[in-house]
């Protein structure tokens, strides 16, 4: 086997190779090895600072909406008051002014009630007394009676509380 062949170079090839290693292994030791950790501590603090200053920031942010809805808060407060005291003054108000008209509608209510009671009173005069000279139209051609006109407004006073529903 060829492999086999090569023994006896064998433990000069591993001398070799320990000793390429090993040189390899200071020169990395002594300048690759501090520099490469000098710029992961660096990186490592970098990330530290920004981590903490990434907290500082939400710490603020939060203390800023905290404010904001505080205010919102305060806010939504004093419009509900208003709108609560805006609706009571509003309603006192239209309390009043129905007050108001009620009581205007019935002064007015009152009053025509007065006209119309005067205005039938009289329409009543009227038919009364045109009831009258009916009558005694009436008796004088139909019966060929000669009344008076006091008999014909008696016999009319007479007969309008039926006709008109009052008592007599």
């Amino acid at each position: 086997m060829p492999q086999l062949e090569q023994i006896s170079t064998y433990l000069s090839q591993v001398f070799w190779l320990v000793l390429t290693f090993g040189i390899l292994y200071i020169i990395l030791w002594k300048s690759a090895l501090p520099r490469i950790a000098n710029v992961m501590e660096e990186r490592q603090e970098r990330i530290e600072g920004n981590l903490q200053k990434a907290e500082t920031v939400k710490q603020e942010a939060e203390a800023v909406l905290a404010a904001y809805e505080a205010a919102v808060a305060k806010t939504r407060d004093e419009a509900q008051s208003i709108l609560r005291a805006s609706a009571v003054e509003f309603a006192e108000l239209a309390a009043k002014r129905q007050e108001e008209l009620s009581a205007r509608l019935a002064k007015d209510g009152a009053a025509a009630a007065g006209r119309i009671d005067d205005a039938r009173r009289e329409a009543l005069g009227n038919i009364q007394g045109v009831a009258g000279e009916l009558a005694l139209a009436a008796a004088r051609k139909l019966v060929d009676i000669d009344a008076s006109e006091s008999d014909a407004d008696a016999a009319v006073s007479q007969a309008m509380p039926a006709i008109t529903g009052e008592p007599a």
